[in-house]
């Protein structure tokens, strides 16, 4: 159904109002208005958003330096290439706790998330595990053939307890490269939203509701983020298309 610019205005305060994720741009607006069968052109819906002072806030843009990847670190099918990397965040009890995650570089999944004491080797494979378990059912000798880990140099992920248990099931590692922290772009990124949608807008008591609140958030980007590389839909629903096309054929 077509509207007004005061029904439009309605309609977005509503939505950005609903919505899970703070900070959502205009486009994924207009997705989700869309999805509702709300005609509004893009135009319009920016201008009415500008005007009334509901746009999100852009970053400034940083000088980069010279490249020494081709900055294509997408894609084109689930389980080829994962990436992981990790942050930190206060607790009440805790102190400083570290998050580690795994997303697939394919559709963004994050397919693994956790939380710990310590930011050291055991903990960093923790994800991993978890993806594994999630994507092949269980952990064993040899299950994944063809899928690459990137991670960066951090001395986690280069001990060698973690290169051998990532090997152990048939991972096979993938280090960016040094000062280019685009190569493992897809989780930075990942970090990113997990900070302004989670981290940096909650207190977390200990380590444990911390993780709780990390598995919850999870399902809800994983069900609920719109991705606007993969026309608006979900990470789940992408993976899901994309079985649904590939494996069954």
């Amino acid at each position: 159904m077509k509207v007004s610019d005061e029904e439009t205005l309605n309609h977005a305060k509503r939505l950005l109002a609903a919505c899970p994720f703070l900070g959502e741009g205009y486009r994924k607006l207009h997705a989700r208005m869309r999805f509702e069968g709300i005609l509004v052109g893009k135009d319009r819906l920016l201008r009415i958003l500008r005007d009334n002072e509901l746009l999100a806030q852009i970053p400034s843009e940083k000088q980069r330096g010279p490249r020494f990847h081709t900055g294509k670190i997408g894609t084109m099918k689930p389980n080829e290439m994962w990436g992981t990397d990790f942050t930190f965040t206060m607790t009440e009890e805790d102190g400083l706790v570290p998050v580690f995650i795994a997303i697939d570089h394919f559709n963004t999944e994050c397919v693994g998330i956790h939380a710990a004491l310590r930011a050291n080797r055991f903990e960093a494979l923790e994800p991993i595990r978890q993806a594994v378990i999630n994507r092949f059912g269980k952990f064993e000798k040899k299950i994944i053939k063809g899928l690459k880990l990137r991670h960066d140099h951090g001395t986690q992920y280069v001990s060698h307890y973690f290169q051998s248990e990532i090997n152990w099931c048939g991972i096979e590692a993938s280090p960016s490269f040094i000062r280019q922290p685009e190569g493992n772009g897809i989780a930075e990124r990942f970090i990113k939203t997990l900070k302004e949608q989670l981290l940096w807008i909650n207190r977390f008591k200990n380590v444990e509701e911390l993780r709780l609140a990390l598995q919850d958030f999870k399902q809800k980007y994983n069900e609920q983020w719109l991705l606007g590389g993969h026309k608006h839909q979900t990470p789940k629903q992408v993976y899901e298309k994309y079985l649904a096309e590939n494996v069954a054929a």
